[in-house]
């Protein structure tokens, strides 16, 4: 890049382009830089995904953006997590809590870990995580994650958010800080000599250059695959499902502050509180089941068979890219890559792509000296979260369909996670064996080990030795009576976003 000339053009808006624009205006503007985001009004806003994990709240924060000012306009709340209903069979462990991470757990998870320890051994010791960690307790009784001040412990919650209105809160956002907003379909892309991406034209009368290009097309991914045509690498035969149905519900008496994620017959279906009604989503496989069915279980599923509210059916294109960034072109967001919402880890992503693309480019000196080494750090973390996604598929219990029958007993697992599940399956220390395979950075090991305890993942299902030392076993009423005296800290969930309007 020329050091008098620094234009960036963005390609698509919506929640990935906006959060881009955002990101990059708070770092280079003052460098001179001149951001451009191109967005088409014929193009619509794919807008399901609405759940992430606790890097919204980084980002956020990062943006020096408060909580008052941006989740009343966008209808949001409080996420302390995921409950994970009928992917397990096994009596006890048909349900299971999914805790975003607290200072408590310091404690917790230890006591949690020793009787982990017993159950793997075949004692009969409680080892589901519900019990161990207070987030889970929060969701439970419908808690917001926010305490006073005179509670002083870190919590890493995330939010449920209309996508749309986020969109349109972070276009606001963008704008005010500089970011120029042009409307235009493109109609075609220009290249250089040397391959590089030279300008796009729209509206069959306008040209567009810029120093630099970042794809926010979505599953097009206009500039990065359908133009530079950098290879796409599929996870199909990782992860199944490559369509969803949205359809929203009314809103009840309270407002749970978690995600609800319940096994069905060919998929999942996900349930999601904001502040003005329900998101309901079924998130399947095209191969097990047609569109049509899908629907109708899951219009079964929610009890609206009568119902003439509108679906919304979208198809998902899910794996990712060779390469993030080739050329003058970086990829952000659905033309980057996309693993299925499972663990709503769509915005993370875009997120930390953001962030490591800044970093690298400015360390770089504006120059494409780090691209290889980001986008190696952009696969491992795509791999490495999908890993921990085809590990809800591979330990379900389900017999009922041959979706869930071939997921569990499916081979085409990563050499990292059949590792995982050797030393797991062993009752090796998971923590050394994480760090050593290098994923302990993509999800921590109270992700892993609630998962694995959550569905009951033991070798040992029955006939438990009993435990001789009373000792050994954590003092579960010690336990229940500690978290219960915490959740005393906390708010009802519904009050509180009530009070934050005001």
């Amino acid at each position: 890049m020329s050091k008098e000339t620094k234009d960036i053009i963005i390609l698509g808006g919506g929640t990935a382009g906006w959060m881009a624009a955002n990101l990059m205006s708070s770092h280079w503007t003052k460098l001179g830089f001149s951001i451009t985001l191109v967005e088409s009004p014929e193009i619509g806003i794919i807008g399901v995904g609405e759940g992430s994990t606790p890097k919204l709240k980084d980002f956020f924060d990062t943006l020096g953006i408060q909580e008052s000012e941006w989740m009343p306009e966008c209808n949001a709340t409080y996420k302390n997590g995921i409950t994970f209903k009928n992917w397990s069979t096994i009596d006890g462990f048909e349900s299971y809590f999914h805790p975003f991470g607290c200072t408590i757990d310091a404690l917790t998870y230890k006591l949690f870990k020793n009787n982990l320890t017993l159950r793997q051994k075949g004692f009969d010791a409680c080892a589901h995580p519900d019990r161990f960690f207070l987030m889970s307790a929060l969701a439970n009784q419908n808690l917001s994650p926010k305490p006073p001040q005179n509670f002083p412990f870190e919590f890493h919650y995330s939010y449920h958010f209309d996508s749309v209105l986020l969109g349109k809160f972070l276009k606001k956002k963008a704008m005010s800080s500089g970011v120029k907003h042009v409307e235009g379909t493109v109609q075609n892309v220009q290249l250089d000599s040397d391959g590089s991406i030279a300008s796009i034209k729209i509206n069959h009368e306008r040209t567009l250059s810029a120093d630099f290009f970042i794809d926010c097309s979505g599953f097009k991914s206009v500039l990065l695959q359908e133009t530079l045509k950098v290879p796409f690498v599929s996870f199909s035969e990782n992860l199944f499902n490559d369509a969803a149905i949205a359809i929203p519900t009314e809103l009840k008496e309270t407002i749970p502050s978690q995600t609800v994620s319940t096994a069905l017959k060919h998929g999942w279906a996900w349930k999601i509180p904001l502040t003005n009604r329900y998101g309901n989503g079924y998130v399947y496989s095209t191969r097990h089941c047609s569109s049509d069915q899908a629907e109708l279980e899951l219009r079964t599923h929610l009890g609206i068979l009568d119902s003439d509210v509108e679906s919304r059916h979208l198809k998902m294109k899910v794996g990712r890219a060779s390469s993030s960034w080739y050329k003058n072109c970086v990829a952000i967001g659905l033309s980057q890559g996309f693993i299925e919402p499972l663990e709503a880890t769509a915005l993370q992503f875009v997120h930390s792509s953001i962030e490591e693309f800044i970093q690298a480019f400015t360390a770089g000196n504006f120059t494409n000296k780090h691209r290889e080494t980001f986008n190696r750090r952009i696969n491992a973390n795509f791999e490495g979260i999908r890993d921990y996604i085809v590990l809800h598929y591979k330990t379900n219990s389900r017999e009922d369909t041959e979706y869930w029958c071939e997921n569990r007993n499916n081979i085409n697992i990563s050499s990292n996670l059949q590792a995982m599940l050797e030393s797991w399956n062993k009752g090796i220390n998971l923590e050394s064996t994480l760090r050593q395979l290098g994923i302990h950075q993509y999800y921590t090991s109270i992700s892993w080990n609630c998962l694995l305890a959550g569905v009951g993942s033991f070798s040992v299902q029955k006939h438990f030795s009993p435990i001789n030392d009373d000792s050994d076993q954590v003092d579960l009423n010690y336990i229940d009576n500690f978290i219960a005296g915490c959740t005393l800290n906390f708010e009802d969930h519904k009050a509180y976003l009530k009070k934050q309007r005001l």
